[in-house]
């Protein structure tokens, strides 16, 4: 595997490590982000607010004490410290597209589409997901039409499987 392959690698792993869900929606928080594009995590929430018509709140949403609460008691972050004081900002997948908009680093953009192409990734494992679980349902279905004919066919082969040290022995 080549050096950047490898790179690539480990940042889409830190980045999915920093992937959680809050009100069913998966996020990053700010601190995460501003961690990621290399700026103060104050930097990034001042821009963020002097642009907050570019995220509704279906992009980004401040986390409540009780959110903050729940994470710290689920270890997901060390302590209520971890975020300096003030409610962290949690964004969508969305809400890190619309933060390319505002925050025009390299580094920025650069992180920017590394994080958008894990949320796609994401978003395609849980489609073949649910399809998987719709196929098992379907089989399920299936099965439970024919549960009768199943317990017969484990019936015989725990009648083979019993039978089977006789048939080994008369063959020697």
């Amino acid at each position: 595997m080549a050096k950047k392959e490898l790179q690539a690698l480990v940042m889409e792993q830190k980045i999915l490590n920093r992937i959680y869900v809050v009100r069913g929606e998966k996020i990053m928080l700010d601190r995460d982000l501003a961690e990621l594009f290399g700026i103060e995590t104050r930097v990034l929430k001042q821009a963020v607010k002097r642009n907050i018509e570019r995220f509704p709140k279906d992009f980004m949403f401040g986390m409540t004490s009780k959110e903050i609460d729940g994470m710290v008691s689920q270890n997901v972050i060390p302590s209520k410290s971890y975020f300096g004081g003030a409610a962290p900002f949690c964004f969508t997948g969305q809400g890190v597209t619309m933060l390319s908009c505002i925050l025009n680093s390299k580094t920025a953009i650069q992180v920017n589409i590394r994080v958008v192409r894990v949320f796609v990734k994401l978003r395609a494992y849980a489609l073949t997901h649910k399809e998987i679980l719709l196929q098992l349902a379907k089989f399920e279905k299936e099965v439970k039409g024919n549960s009768r004919d199943i317990e017969n066919i484990f019936a015989v082969l725990k009648e083979l499987i019993e039978k089977m040290p006789n048939l080994l022995h008369a063959i020697k």
